[in-house]
């Protein structure tokens, strides 16, 4: 079967083109016409040898989830239904702004986490995500965009969120080598800053792409407290919040910015209290985070409502006065599906037995 290129960083590009007995420039050439220029041909490769052309055409291929659904919201919000295999497909949302463009991208074909509040982890587990098949959605996305733009050369996509469907900490081994892409000079070039990674809080995945690739950190946090969190989060019950402040201190050491998001949503009557906010504020002073309120997307069948505005807004009121930096999200694509917690993809229910085991394990 061809390689395909997509699948590698550069160092792993870099150690393909060694097994051809190519030389490492030439890797760093296909790298850029990739990822910088889009270009998935390699007979459009101009300035590669037409020999090495033939060659690459023969043991190796560009190859991307295919887009089967494209949806534009009236805020401009875009969302994609990218196809990864035969039975599961995932959504890839893109958010222009004044002065960004913010791409959400998935990590895994549903979710074993199972969160309350979300429409991702409703419809079970499938399979992780490859490095291609991450990366890929930027890939896509770029190249969308790109043809409706007159400026080739202008970068759209300012921001990558990892906060589509699945938790990217379970499947580092593809994750990481998509981040270092985006990171990459002769890639994206992104910064580490606008790169971020969200987890609903998995603690050895935490330390390790502090390690291993320390970008941008938000944790879906939904609750101040462990009693309520083991409901809304239930990964909480492996790693509780005690741990879970731990570890965030432990990224900081290294990380771009010098805080981490905690993400919370709110759910009217459920975690919305001014008791709430104060003990939010009481978290704040162990970490150096801020926090940014999401108003509740509504998916079929969820328990869940989205809070009144201006209990939203009393409750920011509470955090800011306690010294605490918050935002209230703008609610992006929710007639198309596309807001935050409503990425549901199309996948094939079929949650592998370690995986349902595993998340016996967390609930235990």
């Amino acid at each position: 079967m061809k390689r395909n290129l997509l699948d590698l960083d550069a160092a792993g590009l870099a150690a393909f083109f060694d097994e051809l007995g190519e030389k490492p420039f030439r890797a760093r050439q296909v790298l850029k016409w990739i990822h910088q220029s889009g270009e998935g041909e390699f007979a459009a490769m101009s300035d590669l040898a037409k020999s090495l052309r033939e060659k690459l055409g023969d043991v190796a291929r560009v190859h991307a989830p295919a887009v089967v659904g494209d949806t534009l919201a009236s805020d401009g919000t875009r969302k994609w239904l990218m196809k990864v295999d035969t039975a599961n497909a995932v959504e890839t949302v893109f958010i222009p702004e004044t002065n960004r463009g913010t791409l959400c991208i998935s990590s895994q074909a549903g979710c074993v986490l199972d969160c309350a509040f979300c429409s991702t982890g409703k419809q079970g587990f499938n399979r992780n995500l490859s490095t291609g098949e991450i990366i890929g959605q930027l890939w896509l996305a770029n190249n969308l965009l790109r043809e409706k733009n007159a400026n080739k050369d202008e970068r759209i996509i300012s921001n990558v969120v990892m906060m589509g469907m699945g938790e990217p900490m379970l499947n580092l081994d593809s994750v990481i080598p998509a981040l270092r892409l985006m990171l990459d000079d002769n890639a994206y070039g992104l910064s580490r800053r606008r790169v971020t990674v969200s987890t609903a809080g998995v603690i050895p995945g935490m330390d390790r792409l502090r390690d291993e690739c320390p970008v941008a950190l938000a944790i879906s946090l939904h609750a101040p407290n462990d009693e309520l969190r083991d409901r809304l989060v239930p990964v909480n019950r492996k790693y509780p919040l005690r741990e879970l402040i731990d570890a965030c201190n432990r990224y900081l050491e290294k990380a771009p910015r010098d805080f981490v998001t905690f993400e919370y949503v709110m759910l009217d009557g459920v975690n919305d209290s001014p008791q709430h906010a104060r003990e939010l504020a009481a978290i704040s002073r162990r970490v150096r985070c801020k926090y940014n309120l999401i108003p509740f997307n509504p998916f079929p069948n969820s328990e869940f409502r989205r809070s009144d505005p201006e209990r939203i807004r009393a409750f920011a009121e509470i955090l800011a006065r306690a010294g605490v930096t918050v935002t209230t999200r703008k609610t992006r694509g929710d007639d198309i599906a596309a807001a935050c917690g409503q990425l549901a993809g199309d996948v094939a229910d079929r949650t592998r037995r370690s995986a349902r085991l595993a998340l016996k394990e967390v609930r235990a």
